[in-house]
């Protein structure tokens, strides 16, 4: 079909003129507002020197609060796929900024990478900015997939956690229904009916004993009733009815218009059999009505605890809860599993806390790490051995809250393997550097408190102090004490914080195999407030060591040669003793053994939470200062 006028283009083109425009507009505006999300956490990013804020960049808890993935350090296999499904749940457009690492395989590539530095990161926000104003909202944005995105169901007995199908189904043991659960789950012994060989079990019998004597006679005169019910009805019509609303009957399924309920099948004569149940049973159960006149007396709003009121399917609150484990108040409820991290405020980035809920109360907890560090038992592969030099820079980045400490771990062991004596000449310099360490590691776990008890002051003034204590020399570190001596003045005169930890984290009489500050404290109190002073006064001690001694500096190894020998060395980390025992073939580590103090203290979180209120359980959590890095696996 053709016409006789011309196209007129011109009013399309002004509206495609118009549009882009506003995309460029809309573009720069994004690109002045960035908001990141840090993995794998800002723990991290500090203890590397980084202030992300300086940057201009807002840091974001969640990621659907952010336009912009940072990552910093290369990430292990487990929290490459914690990254992933974070990078999925950000709305788009959306960025990933790369510091010191590789992306991870399951990502497309990073829009911007660059080294572990704060000048770096800042080169590399401004390289970030100019490509997002120019290029937002690009119509060749593809999809993001992974595999991990995508969930496997698989289907378990709750009793018996070892039958596992890929199909719905029942149990071949017991007969159960099998649970729908994502693939490579836990099943927690017993089912998530939670017996959990705790008083709740005892106490649950206790109770359905009692429930079941009660209604002893109840129930037979309901088994007598349906099966008279059965034959009478074989071949009526089926109907549909509201569990809660019986006088709604429908031909075919729906839904109730009174509640919104789905209607269950009916069998013609229910009513009848429902009212005939209640006369000939309403004696039994919690309520006495034996003076009643029952000629116009109205039982719709009565609660028959556990009757099964014919086929309507309707049970009581009483048969509903009846197997449920009895929380503390004596309540029955379901129980949820609930994970928090391993990105999470106020926690450690690397760290996976997994708490059984009851309420708002924990009746179970595990921490688990995503990042530890390898503790090779047994001997290194020859194509994996590693020169002296490379094993210390391998150890030292593979725990980046303590670099520091584990580099002179390191070269104290190999030392010793070489057969050397102690380092005298640089004894003071390695001290300054241990100590100054601490320092800024104690600052940091004072921004973490910071963040979980939602104290803005206190993040943003011990993590300014920490980016300063990092890397200063000795007279910075002296014109520093009056500000560090201010900040702990004023958290131990803070009333609200004192009441908010003290008595919180209280350990186990049996703890066994504490360390560092959680074993000092523990002779003070051995709660979260008794861990605070602790590290507050070991802040003093270290600005004390470091005057005395000489001007930090890094540990170097010294000249070993190509010996063969084994060594060991004991270090007190910022969170506790550290002990490594290595063997040297002709300069090479053939095998090593690493002992740390998070590695016992991690074993303290199940005891600490059980029994606490949330919010306490966290803080419990919070106040061992763990480091994910240094859990060996």
């Amino acid at each position: 079909m053709t016409s006789d006028h011309p196209i007129n283009t011109t009013g399309s083109r002004q509206r495609q003129t118009r549009f882009a425009a506003l995309q460029k507009w809309v573009s720069r505006a994004f690109a002045r507002d960035l908001s990141c999300l840090i993995v794998p956490g800002q723990d991290v990013a500090l203890a590397h020197g980084l202030n992300v804020s300086a940057t201009g960049m807002r840091v974001s808890a969640s990621p659907r609060d952010a336009n912009v993935l940072l990552i910093v350090g290369g990430l292990s296999e487990k929290m490459g796929e914690v990254a992933t499904v974070l990078y999925a749940q950000m709305p788009r457009p959306r960025t990933i900024l790369m510091l010191g690492g590789k992306t991870p395989s399951s990502f497309p590539d990073a829009d911007v990478s660059a080294g572990l530095s704060q000048k770096a990161l800042a080169d590399a926000v401004g390289r970030l900015k100019r490509a997002l104003a120019e290029g937002a909202f690009a119509t060749s944005a593809e999809d993001f997939d992974a595999s991990v995105l995508h969930v496997k169901i698989e289907y378990v007995c709750p009793m018996h956690p070892e039958v596992v199908q890929n199909e719905p189904g029942s149990c071949p043991k017991c007969g159960m229904d099998l649970v729908a659960r994502e693939a490579g789950e836990q099943t927690p012994e017993g089912g998530h009916d939670h017996e959990h060989h705790h008083d709740h079990e005892h106490q649950s019998q206790d109770h359905d004993h009692d429930h079941d004597h009660d209604h002893s006679n109840e129930h037979s005169n309901e088994h007598s009733n349906e099966h008279q019910q059965e034959h009478a009805h074989e071949n009526a019509a089926t109907e549909y009815t509201c569990p809660m609303h019986p006088e709604i009957v429908r031909d075919e399924p729906g839904s109730c218009p009174k509640c919104g309920m789905d209607l269950v099948v009916r069998e013609d004569g229910e009513d009848e059999a429902h009212s005939e149940h209640e006369h000939s049973s309403h004696d039994h159960g919690e309520h006495d009505h034996s003076g009643h006149e029952h000629g116009g007396h109205d039982h719709g709003g009565h609660d028959h605890g556990g009757h099964d009121h014919g086929a309507s399917g309707f049970m009581s609150m009483i048969e509903v809860t009846k197997d449920l484990p009895r929380s503390a108040d004596g309540l029955q409820m379901d129980w949820l599993e609930v994970p928090f991290g391993p990105v999470f405020p106020g926690l450690p980035g690397g760290l996976k806390l997994t708490l059984t809920l009851d309420g708002d109360g924990v009746t179970e907890g595990q921490a688990t790490s995503l990042v530890g560090v390898t503790n090779e038992g047994e001997n290194i592969e020859e194509s994996e051995e590693m020169d002296a030099e490379t094993f210390i820079g391998y150890l030292s980045a593979a725990i980046p809250l303590a670099p520091v400490s584990y580099r002179l771990l390191v070269c104290l062991a190999i030392e010793q393997a070489a057969g050397l004596e102690g380092d005298s000449a640089n004894a003071g310099a390695r001290t300054g550097a241990l100590e100054r360490e601490r320092i800024a590691s104690h600052l940091g776990w004072l921004a973490q408190l910071g963040r979980q008890l939602g104290f803005a002051w206190l993040t943003q003034r011990a993590a300014t102090l920490q980016l300063q204590v990092r890397e200063a020399n000795r007279d910075s570190l002296a014109a520093l004490e009056p500000a560090l001596r201010t900040l702990g003045t004023r958290l131990e005169r803070t009333p609200l914080l004192k009441s908010r930890l003290k008595g919180i984290g209280l350990l186990p009489t049996e703890s066994s195999d504490l360390r560092g500050p959680v074993a000092r404290a523990a002779d003070e109190g051995g709660d979260a407030w008794a861990r605070l002073r602790q590290r507050l006064a070991e802040i003093s001690a270290s600005l004390g060591l470091i005057k005395s001694g000489g001007e930090p500096a890094l540990p170097v190894l010294r000249d070993v040669g190509d010996v063969s020998g084994t060594g060991e060395a004991t270090v007190d980390t910022p969170r506790g003793e550290a002990r490594l025992s290595l063997k040297l073939e002709r300069g090479h580590v053939k095998s090593y053994k690493l002992d740390t103090a998070c590695s016992q203290h991690i074993g303290l979180v199940p005891k600490l939470v059980e029994g606490q209120e949330l919010g306490d359980a966290l803080l419990a959590v919070g106040s061992l200062d763990l480091s994910p890095w240094e859990v060996t696996s």
